[in-house]
């Protein structure tokens, strides 16, 4: 639907505020999606998921490199930083495996820092959690709305600057 097309577009839009966070992109083999490759919006990269690694999480035919995840974590300047804004693609049952990820989603969603993410559709527990939160509002993407969308965030986010 262009998820992570739109949390690019709204990252270079939203530039002069300095967001923080990742992007999640496809790993192409031959033309073949293996994996996911998480990058920062600072430009370094790790890797997510990928199908000829080993270990015990998995989605579907992806298995999910949880360790890669939380060091790539730890390399953001995410709570510790000044910045107001974060932005994440995506908020997923890969990115759930990591206990890492999900306390340090949940302290950004406490502070008082914007939080822009795409989260997926269906979910229980901690997905579901954060959809219910209050002081959360959902988008749903499709390819006919995703412009509309990128122009209705970003109304909502002018408060930050």
């Amino acid at each position: 639907m262009g998820k992570t097309t739109l949390i690019k577009n709204l990252a270079e839009a939203l530039r002069p505020l300095h967001p923080v966070g990742f992007l999640t992109a496809e790993i192409r083999e031959g033309g073949i999606r293996k994996g996911f490759e998480l990058i920062s919006l600072d430009g370094r990269k790790g890797l997510l998921s990928h199908t000829d690694i080993q270990s015990p999480h998995r989605v579907g035919k992806y298995k999910v490199d949880v360790k890669g995840f939380e060091d790539f974590l730890s390399f953001l300047p995410l709570l510790d930083s000044s910045a107001r804004l974060v932005l994440i693609d995506e908020i997923g049952k890969m990115e759930c495996f990591s206990d890492r990820f999900r306390t340090w989603l949940q302290n950004c969603l406490d502070s008082e820092k914007s939080v822009i993410a795409t989260i997926a559709l269906k979910g229980t527990g901690f997905i579901e959690a954060v959809k219910k939160r209050q002081d959360v509002r959902l988008f749903e993407i499709t390819q006919g709305n995703r412009d509309f969308a990128l122009n209705e965030i970003l109304k909502e986010v002018k408060h930050i600057a």
